[in-house]
């Protein structure tokens, strides 16, 4: 069921009712989305912004995930996602979309807002492997905002075999000496 704070183009209001709504200061965008000016962002309202793009059958990865897990604050401009779904799709993803055509793990995604979308472990781990300052920088905000899954993507990353493996474990172990050492200096 979608959110009755989410407001989509022609859904309950056309865009010229949109516009206005944003000119008089009531609605701000979200994402995809409009949501009341007074509303609190949360997750599943950033998450259930994507629902017309994603649908059923896409999660939302990496920098997309970040942003809906609050790490970022802004959504990215082009959205990632995956498959998550086992079926092979036959329909063209909007070209708006980084489009990843491997499933994702059912253990490796939760539902927010009505849509899919990775855990903070496994955006961790994917947003840490990818060589893109962007990525990183999410990472390591990632890793401040969920802390408690840090020393399991490193601990995943040093069992696994995964593309980029090296690179991920380098930025987490950097975020995680970076934190003890803070820690240390309290």
């Amino acid at each position: 069921m979608a959110s009755p704070f989410l407001y989509f183009a022609d859904d309950r209001l056309s865009p010229a009712e949109l516009t206005a709504a944003c000119l008089d200061g009531d609605l701000v965008g979200l994402g995809d989305a409009y949501i009341p000016a007074d509303a609190v962002e949360t997750a599943a309202l950033r998450a259930g912004s994507l629902s017309p793009r994603l649908g059923d059958s896409l999660a939302a990865t990496h920098l997309t995930a970040a942003w809906v897990h609050g790490a970022l604050p802004q959504p990215p401009s082009r959205h990632t996602v995956q498959r998550a779904v086992s079926r092979r799709l036959h329909r063209t993803p909007d070209r708006q979309l980084v489009y990843r055509d491997l499933a994702v793990p059912p253990g490796d995604l939760q539902i927010i807002g009505g849509i899919r979308v990775t855990t903070p472990l496994r955006t961790l781990v994917d947003l840490a492997r990818t060589d893109d300052e962007r990525h990183a920088r999410a990472a390591r905000l990632l890793a401040a905002a969920h802390a408690d899954v840090l020393a399991p993507a490193i601990a995943r990353l040093e069992s696994g075999v995964l593309p980029h493996k090296r690179l991920g474990l380098t930025l987490l172990r950097g975020v995680m000496a970076a934190e003890d050492q803070e820690e240390v200096t309290r």
